[in-house]
C-alpha cells in the first residue's frame, strides 16, 4: 500500500526549474511552441529543468531533449458548435476540467518551479489554471509569465473573449511579465484589448522563435515543394486544393511532399491517399513527421496554412511560401498571412481576392521559383525570440 505522498526537502544545491502550461485542446501549436522554448532554455543552461503540462494527444510522438519532460493532461475535444467534450474518459466536461485543474496544481506543488510560462490562455482552459496561479502567487517563490503568439484573433473577437474569461484581470493580477513571440512592427496581438498601462509596461517583444533542422537531414532525391496543413485538423480544404492542382495540370512541378498532420480525419485521409496514388509519384505523402524541420530545410518552396509554428519555420529556413489561411473559427491565420504579404515576407491565396480554385493553386505553385524568400524583406530582430526568451528566463530565475 502506498504511503501518503510528501514533499522531500531538497538538500542539494538548488537548480532552477521551469514549468510550462500548454492547454492543447486543438492542434499542435501550443505544444510545439512550449517544446521549442524548453529545448532552448535547457540548452543554454544545462542545470535547468523544464516540465511541460500538455493536453495534446500526440505528445508521446515527439522526442524531448535532456532535462525536459512532460505530463499529459486528460484530453478534450472541441465540437463544431464550440462546446467541449472529454476525449476518452467518459467524464463530463466539468469533471474533466476539475481533474485537469487538480493535476496542474499538484504538479506545481511538487515540482516547485522557479518560473511558470503559460501559453496563450491567461486563466487556462475553462479557468482550470486559476487555482494554480493563486497558489503560486501566494507562495511567492515562482515568477509567472504569459506567452502570446504574434496574432491571437481579430481585435473585436478577442476583446469579447478576454472579457468573458476574465483574462485582463488575470493578466493584471498574476503575471510578472508578458512575452509576445513576434515583433510589434509586424502586429500587436493585444490590439483592441483595454489593458491597463501597468500591464503593458510588463510586455516584452521577443521576435519569432527560430527553428533548426539539426544534424540528421531527411534524404529526398528529387527537388520538391513542401505541403503542410500543420496539425491537419482543419487542413482538408487546402490539401484538396493542392491535389486538384496536380490532377488538373499534368505538367505541374516540382514534386510535392505532403504532410497531412496527425489530426486529419481518417476517412478523409483514405480518400486523399487514393488520389495521391493516381498521380504517379508527383505527390508523395506522409501522415505525421515530428521532425518536419528537415523537410522545410530541403524544400524549394512551401504551400501551407498560416499557423504560428509553420510561419516560424518558413522564416527560419528562408523559404518562398504561399499561405492558405483558415478564417474560422479564428481570423488569426488570415491576419498573419495578410500582414506577411503586405511586408513581402510571404504570399497568400485570399479566398475573396484569388478564389479557392485549382487555377489559383497552380498559379501559386508555378510562382514559387520566382518568389523572393523572406530574407529579401528582413526585419531587425525577426528571429531573435529564443535568445531573448532564454535571457529573460535567466533574469527571472535568478531574482
Amino acid at each position: 500500500m502506498l504511503n501518503k505522498l510528501t514533499k522531500t526537502p531538497n538538500t542539494a544545491e538548488h537548480q532552477p526549474r521551469v514549468l510550462f502550461y500548454s492547454h492543447d485542446t486543438f492542434g499542435l501549436g501550443h505544444l510545439r511552441r512550449s517544446r521549442a522554448i524548453a529545448a532552448a532554455i535547457t540548452k543554454d543552461d544545462p542545470g535547468l529543468s523544464a516540465l511541460i503540462l500538455t493536453g495534446s494527444p500526440v505528445v508521446g510522438r515527439f522526442t524531448f531533449p535532456e532535462h525536459v519532460d512532460h505530463i499529459r493532461l486528460p484530453g478534450v475535444t472541441k465540437m463544431s458548435d464550440g462546446s467541449y467534450i472529454s476525449q476518452t474518459l467518459g467524464l463530463d466536461i466539468d469533471e474533466t476540467t476539475n481533474l485537469r485543474a487538480g493535476l496542474i496544481r499538484s504538479a506545481a506543488e511538487y515540482f516547485e518551479p522557479d518560473l511558470l510560462i503559460v501559453d496563450k490562455e491567461p486563466t487556462g482552459f475553462r479557468g482550470e489554471l486559476l487555482p494554480t496561479l493563486e497558489y503560486l502567487k501566494t507562495n511567492g517563490k515562482t515568477k509567472l509569465v504569459l506567452g502570446l503568439r504574434d496574432v491571437l484573433d481579430s481585435p473585436e473577437t478577442l476583446a469579447v473573449e478576454w472579457d468573458r474569461k476574465g483574462a485582463i484581470k488575470a493578466a493584471e493580477e498574476f503575471y510578472d511579465e508578458i512575452w509576445v513571440y513576434g515583433l510589434k512592427s509586424i502586429y500587436d496581438p493585444t490590439k483592441g484589448l483595454d489593458l491597463p498601462q501597468s500591464v503593458r509596461k510588463r510586455m516584452h517583444w521577443t521576435g519569432y522563435l527560430r527553428r533548426e533542422a539539426g544534424d540528421q537531414p531527411l534524404s529526398i532525391p528529387h527537388p520538391y515543394i513542401l505541403i503542410t496543413p500543420g496539425g491537419g485538423g482543419d487542413g482538408e480544404a487546402m490539401v484538396n486544393l493542392v491535389l486538384s492542382a496536380y490532377e488538373q495540370d499534368p505538367d505541374l512541378s516540382p514534386m510535392a511532399v505532403l504532410v497531412y498532420g496527425p489530426f486529419l480525419s481518417g476517412e478523409t485521409r483514405v480518400e486523399f491517399e487514393e488520389r495521391v496514388a493516381k498521380l504517379d509519384g508527383r505527390v508523395q505523402s506522409v501522415g505525421f513527421e515530428s521532425k518536419i524541420e528537415h523537410l522545410f530545410a530541403g524544400a524549394q518552396g512551401v504551400i501551407c496554412m498560416g499557423g504560428y509554428n509553420t510561419f516560424c519555420e518558413v522564416l527560419s529556413f528562408d523559404k518562398p511560401a504561399v499561405i492558405v489561411p483558415r478564417t474560422v473559427p479564428r481570423r488569426e491565420q488570415y491576419i498573419r498571412a495578410e500582414r506577411a504579404e503586405q511586408l513581402g515576407l510571404t504570399r497568400m491565396i485570399d479566398e475573396n481576392r484569388d478564389g479557392m480554385t485549382p487555377e489559383a493553386m497552380i498559379k501559386a505553385i508555378r510562382g514559387l521559383p520566382d518568389q523572393p524568400p523572406p530574407s529579401a524583406h528582413h526585419h531587425n530582430g525577426l528571429l531573435d525570440g529564443l535568445e531573448y526568451v532564454s535571457a529573460r528566463v535567466q533574469a527571472l530565475v535568478k531574482t
